[in-house]
């Protein structure tokens, strides 16, 4: 290889991984939780179901309904994430939140950011110490379309990065 050929793939490289650094750091302050540790960071694969129901104005509408995902660490399934929302760990703990912040995904097929308040506490394994969960990185999991039967299910594929996260 001839060195401006090595200059060019270092070049390249460095710039493909500060880009993808940039992206999440820093955190947007929604975001964001200032004083907190991470304890684990997994990825999510899976869906985001929506159900048609009625709103306000008595027309039918798609509203979200619940995700359904595999929570995966050094390629090894070690968990899942669900209604509630809730996530468990293969350990036992689990641990169920309420948004306290968002921030927009990076497309508009992208579901939000989110900034999760931990509400409860079950088991006493990896999560048991958890006091704020973090959804970054999302990529798909918004869904739109034909919304004409009340009751109907739909899901969109998508994928997330979280971060769970102690107080100091």
């Amino acid at each position: 290889m001839t060195v401006a050929l090595v200059r060019a793939v270092v070049l390249a490289s460095f710039s493909l991984t500060t880009s993808a650094a940039f992206a999440a750091d820093p955190l947007p302050d929604a975001v964001a939780a200032p004083g907190e540790s991470k304890i684990l960071t997994v990825h999510a694969e899976g869906v985001q179901v929506y159900e048609c129901k009625p709103v306000s104005d008595g027309k039918l509408a798609w509203s979200f309904r619940e995700p359904v995902a595999t929570l995966i660490a050094d390629g090894r399934t070690v968990g899942r994430h669900y209604a509630g929302p809730n996530w468990e760990h293969v350990d036992g703990s689990v641990v169920t939140a309420r948004a306290a912040g968002s921030a927009p995904g990076a497309t508009a097929a992208d579901i939000p950011w989110l900034k999760l308040e931990v509400i409860a506490h079950r088991g006493n394994g990896l999560l048991s110490g958890v006091a704020t969960v973090q959804r970054i990185n999302t990529s798909g999991g918004e869904f739109s379309g034909a919304c004409d039967k009340a009751g109907a299910l739909k899901s969109a594929a998508y994928s997330a990065d979280y971060v769970f996260l102690r107080r100091d």
